[in-house]
């Protein structure tokens, strides 16, 4: 199996020089793949042409990337092993689940674009290149299908070694194939490598074609360990129990009944591929398979296969095996690899591929991301061993990306018939296969699935207060096109109208936004045309919207944002904001709150009308878990926190002092998006300053706003004062958004023209990615 290895930082400096080519070159790394897909789709392959594997951080081995014409790089650290003639795999700590699934190393500085080039180093001296470092070639080397921006590129096959002349004129076309936009179904392998073969000797039955000569059982075939234990041609007799030739190029042969062996340890399935030349085969055929058992990428499989002979038809298949979850150990599930199995009340805990890989993931339960049930650290990571145990990936068995028809749930995905994070599944017959690092079900019969989650017309709030206030991050809602939301004015209209769908449900008579276009508060501005959108659909209340007096805040494209119902509560004076220039400072003088990561705080003091009783309500958006903050020195040190952490936690610090001094003796509430789950220092340091998380505070241990990876947790919050807490008589979130499918968004491309109808609704459901909160106040 390939092991993700996490990003190391360092910087490291390599002469500029020019290197003539040698045959010293000949066993040294070399770039044999490219991804410029779409979004955060980045990665690089390299390819071991040695006998022997190469310790990257050992040998000296670093990625220099070179962008836009500059001679001055930015250097990418390396670690982890290349196996001999193996490949290694660097992405985007973004890109998408099938590049992670095959990455051996996640790096946010592979960043590239059609025009930044790459040098690889070893031990200071170049070995290969990409690009022409110092030329700016525009958007893009090449043209067509050879072209660097919006394209995979693989090297030719014959190469055997790399180019360490990395300011000499570069034609990809000479060396280099085009595959197309978000084209990665090949990365990871390179001339046939990527999986390496198992040890031992071979097994019985020779190469003989012949219905019940000595043949090799599939158990010994599978053995007890990952790998399989034998080479050389040999033959196995079993059962066709599923066949995928059409998708994956293969079908699983299973033992007959009768035939297994007694030790629970080997696996009586295995996968046998054909590749492009699809054998004749029925489900209840016994057949006859003359092949070589190899490893592919961690599957055993039958390979190289010399023939196929039915040798009756009509089996009874062999009953599908139970599979619970969570497995005993990491390599449990091997024990069923290629068999099949069953099972039954497995609950929902990811959709967010569904619509792109068709994959579902699986688990007993629903998983809690770590941080939000335990303390970071040693406690978190021993939930994150035991969330991993607990995971099994519902496929599609397609390697077609965003299908016509999305098969789950029956008959097909739509706006309508959607399937959510927490329902339930049961399956009677499905096949155990492993790929892109994970174990997949491929289902064959009787999958159902229950709607344990069902979706809700509107929050639920088990007490009722004289005052609603609500966070919502609305995901980028730009009414400027193309920037990071809405990509046409048709996209941007469907966009509009889940919001606005999802922001008028709410009833709340305040309601702080995050991740709202930062571009000012004029008539033509995004918060002005969301705010008229609402009026419209929730007249009466005349809607408003906090103008600070500022053109914008902070420097970043997104900002948070206050509306209002004007006929509900009025703003009592101004508007505060918070960032770098008035942060309370830390003990070497130096700003708390760091504006260049963080979205600045907006505070308002808002009146209810109805009796003149008030409460501060302070928006926040702290920086994210995934971008880097090294140049700050603040990294992800492995405590399940994140990248930025020290910067959040700071910036709350510094939230909770702020508030404190402006508003000494006024209810206060913080909402927001901040970007740290329950148990993160972020959200103790707001508590040492006396602001109490208010799912804590009501018992609400099985809240969520966020799902990530196939696990939940809130990144969004509403934290008290002790003037403010006795006055919250309730706290819910709505959950439209997290626990649906991403595909039933408003977006419109890699769809179908009848999905762009069919997936959509103009409703509240995946308005957004995050789900709002909603609060109720007695003033």
């Amino acid at each position: 199996m390939k092991t993700k290895i996490g990003m190391i930082a360092a910087a490291v400096c390599a002469a500029s020089q020019t290197f003539a080519i040698s045959s010293a070159f000949a066993n040294d790394l070399f770039i044999s793949e490219y991804v410029e897909g779409s979004s955060y789709n980045k990665a690089l392959e390299f390819y071991n042409p040695a006998d022997t594997a190469v310790d990257l951080s050992s040998a000296g081995y670093q990625l220099a990337r070179y962008s836009n014409g500059t001679t001055t790089p930015a250097y990418i650290s390396l670690s982890g092993t290349v196996p001999a003639k193996g490949t290694f795999v660097i992405a985007h700590t973004s890109a998408a689940t099938a590049i992670q699934n095959v990455a051996n190393q996640l790096s946010g500085s592979i960043s590239h674009n059609g025009d930044d080039a790459y040098v690889l180093f070893k031990n200071g001296s170049p070995v290969d290149s990409f690009g022409q470092v110092g030329v700016d070639p525009g958007s893009a080397w090449g043209s067509g299908t050879s072209s660097t921006v919006n394209n995979t590129l693989r090297r030719s096959t014959s190469t055997t070694s790399g180019d360490p002349i990395y300011n000499d004129a570069f034609n990809p076309a000479s060396e280099w194939q085009g595959a197309g936009n978000d084209a990665f179904d090949d990365l990871g392998s390179f001339v046939g490598s990527g999986g390496g073969s198992g040890g031992g000797s071979g097994g019985t039955g020779g190469g003989s074609t012949v219905c019940n000569d000595p043949y090799t059982p599939i158990h010994e075939v599978q053995g007890s360990g990952a790998a399989t234990p034998l080479t050389g041609e040999l033959a196995v007799e079993g059962i066709v129990t599923h066949d995928v030739q059409t998708d994956l190029g293969g079908f699983y042969v299973q033992s007959a009944i009768g035939e297994e062996d007694a030790d629970a340890s080997t696996s009586e399935g295995v996968f046998v591929y054909t590749g492009t030349s699809p054998q004749s085969v029925n489900i209840g055929d016994r057949v006859r398979v003359v092949a070589t058992p190899a490893e592919s990428f961690g599957l055993t499989q039958l390979g190289a296969v010399s023939s196929v002979t039915v040798c009756a038809s009509n089996q009874t298949l062999p009953a599908a095996t139970p599979v619970s979850l969570p497995f005993a150990a990491a390599d449990s599930a091997e024990a069923y690899e290629g068999m099949l199995v069953s099972f039954s009340g497995l609950t929902v805990n990811e959709v967010y591929n569904l619509g792109r890989y068709g994959e579902v993931t699986l688990s007993n339960g629903r998983r809690m991301i770590p941080t939000q049930v335990a303390a970071p650290g040693a406690a978190a990571n021993a939930v994150a061993a035991q969330n991993a145990l607990n995971k099994i990936i519902l496929d599609d068995a397609s390697t077609i990306q965003n299908p016509a028809v999305i098969p789950f749930p029956a008959p097909e995905l739509t706006a309508s018939n959607t399937l959510r994070v927490g329902d339930t599944v049961s399956m009677a017959e499905g096949v155990m296969h492993y790929a892109y690092s994970e174990y997949r079900v491929f289902p064959v019969s009787g999958l159902q699935f229950f709607e344990s989650n069902p979706r809700t017309i509107a929050p639920s709030l088990t007490a009722q207060g004289n005052l609603n206030i609500a966070s919502f991050n609305v995901l980028n809602f730009f009414n400027t096109l193309n920037m990071r939301g809405a990509n046409t004015t048709e996209e941007f209209n469907r966009q509009k109208d889940k919001i606005v769908a999802a922001l008028s449900t709410l009833n709340a008579d305040i309601i702080g936004l995050m991740e709202i276009e930062n571009d000012g508060y004029n008539n033509n501005s995004s918060i002005k045309e969301l705010v008229d959108a609402l009026d419209q659909a929730d007249p009466g209340y005349n809607w408003a919207y906090i103008n600070p007096g500022v053109s914008a805040i902070g420097t970043d494209q997104i900002a948070v944002g206050l509306i209002y119902r004007s006929s509900v509560v009025t703003p009592t004076g101004g508007a505060q904001i918070l960032d770098s220039g008035n942060s309370p400072k830390d003990g070497n003088g130096n700003p708390l709150f760091l504006d260049t990561k963080n979205r600045p705080t907006l505070a308002q003091k808002f009146t209810l009308n109805a009796n003149g009783q008030s409460v501060v309500v302070a928006v926040n958006h702290l920086k994210s878990k995934g971008s880097a903050c090294d140049d700050v020195g603040d990294p992800d040190v492995g405590d399940l926190q994140g990248n930025c952490n020290v910067t959040r936690t700071n910036a709350a610090q510094a939230v909770g002092t702020w508030l404190n001094a402006q508003y000494p003796s006024d209810a206060v509430l913080v909402i927001g998006d901040m970007n740290a789950y329950a148990k993160e220092d972020p959200i103790m340091a707001l508590a040492g300053n006396g602001y109490t998380e208010l799912f804590e505070h009501f018992n609400k241990t099985d809240a969520y706003s966020y799902v990530f990876n196939g696990e939940s947790g809130q990144l969004d919050h509403a934290l008290g004062n002790t003037a403010l807490v006795g006055k919250v008589v309730d706290i819910t979130e709505w959950h439209i958004n997290t626990d649906e499918p991403k595909v039933l968004d408003y977006n419109t491309e890699f769809k179908t023209a009848s999905q762009v109808n069919s997936l959509y609704a103009p409703d509240a459901y995946r308005s957004s990615d995050h789900d709002p909160v909603v609060i109720s106040l007695d003033l």
